[in-house]
């Protein structure tokens, strides 16, 4: 059965695909792939864009592996297929919450977490640095838990899928609690230049650049002790389905038949733009419905070189007269512990450039890159790129060690697959 991923861009076809309901079943299959000499890896939800996922061996697709295996105090411990928006109900109905998430709620918490999704956040990083615990299964078939303390858990957080196959996953959780979300319009030179008091001011960060014009949407999300004041009907349908979701597919789809109408379409949709504001609970506040298919590079910088970037993007698009239709979006967040993490050891701003699905624009993306790599930037694990291992090694301080963990601890690379070639070397 052949798998393909949410964008259409990464497909492959494994020699056996297996849905394991246990940990037991895991086991055995990473024992059955090294007797037979084949690899194994499990899926998520297929929302990377890259071919992390993908192997010619046993695949696992984590659909029956389900759930809240424990719930207790301010832990969760959930296998490593629930997608996120389950845990984010099941949580909701018992009064709790995640600290930050990313805008997407459609993947596994396995996969969330080993290619480093990310949300934004002052003081708050992405799903890897709310992880407590985590269960896998190693090359050899036993079942180890990586908990803070061991070599392991600096390192397996952010894994690719490289040190074992995970099954559970713990997090750490808090009671739930209200946002104060706001979306204005800021000309992109204002932004560049408040930069430091956005950020500061602001509990969460997020702004999208429509290309072609000066016009930036900014969200902010900042904690509120309520009452909750929750977008009407029509508002949350305008927002969320109308206007980023229907009318820019239909945007899109227009600019790619007539490319040269994108700056003026772009124009019309930043005159559109408007100013709201609600008090929501969290998990509805920092994710967002996203319907177009569309494909992603993205990087992550150090902070304090986000303004020279954001211009140096900007003036590329504007010097090579590149037709972009998509939003350039913008976030931040606190420096990480977890090994390869993108955030590792850095306060980091990251840069995100989306193109629709039906055009690809290879230019865009390889000129884009080459501001980031100049400006030591990370690309996000699950998101198009071309770095690799070389690069790679000189971007990551505890690469070297990921690496030696990995052979000491996969060293037949019964994990492996032609994406980890490229990003870790065989």
């Amino acid at each position: 059965m052949a798998f393909t991923n949410w964008a259409r861009n990464q497909s492959g076809l494994p020699s056996e695909v297996r849905t394991p309901a246990s940990v037991a079943d895991v086991v055995r299959a990473v024992r059955d792939a090294a007797a037979s000499g084949r690899r194994v890896r499990m899926v998520g939800a297929g929302h990377s864009f890259t071919g992390v996922a993908l192997t010619d061996g046993i695949m696992l697709r984590p659909d029956a592996l389900t759930g809240v295996r424990s719930h207790g105090g301010d832990h969760v411990t959930a296998l490593a297929g629930t997608r996120l928006r389950v845990l984010n109900d099941l949580l909701a109905a018992r009064g709790q919450a995640l600290t930050n998430m990313g805008d997407i709620t459609e993947q596994t918490v396995a996969g969330a977490i080993q290619t480093g999704t990310h949300g934004t956040g002052r003081d708050s990083g992405g799903l890897a640095d709310q992880v407590t615990e985590v269960e896998l299964v190693l090359a050899d078939g036993s079942v180890v838990t990586a908990a803070p303390g061991d070599e392991l858990f600096d390192a397996v957080r952010v894994g690719l899928g490289a040190l074992g196959v995970l099954t559970a996953v713990t997090f750490r959780v808090e009671p739930a609690f209200l946002l104060h979300h706001r979306r204005r319009t800021m000309a992109i030179g204002e932004i560049l230049g408040s930069l430091d008091e956005l950020t500061s001011t602001h509990e969460h960060l997020d702004f999208f650049w429509l290309p072609h014009t000066d016009a930036c949407l900014v969200k902010t999300n900042d904690r509120h002790p309520g009452p909750a004041r929750p977008p009407g009907a029509f508002a949350s349908w305008r927002d969320t389905v109308l206007l980023e979701n229907i009318a820019l597919g239909a945007t899109c789809a227009l600019g790619a038949r007539v490319p040269a109408m994108i700056p003026r379409i772009n124009a019309v949709a930043a005159a559109t733009l408007s100013d709201s504001a609600c008090v929501d609970a969290s998990h509805k506040v920092f994710t967002s419905r996203r319907d177009v298919r569309f494909l992603e590079m993205e990087y992550a910088v150090p902070r304090e070189r986000l303004a020279q970037a954001l211009r140096e993007t900007r003036d590329l698009v504007d010097r090579m007269d590149w037709k972009i239709s998509f939003p350039v979006e913008v976030r931040v967040t606190p420096p990480s512990d977890a090994w390869l993490s993108t955030a590792y050891g850095r306060p980091s701003a990251y840069i995100a450039c989306h193109v629709y699905r039906p055009t690809p624009h290879p230019a865009y993306f390889a000129g884009v890159e080459e501001i980031m790599t100049r400006l030591d930037g990370r690309p996000h694990w699950g998101k198009l790129h071309t770095r690799d291992a070389a690069y790679l090694a000189g971007v990551y301080p505890r690469f070297a060690d990921f690496l030696a963990l990995r052979d000491r601890l996969d060293p037949g690379r019964l994990f492996g697959n032609a994406y980890l070639d490229a990003v870790l070397g065989r």
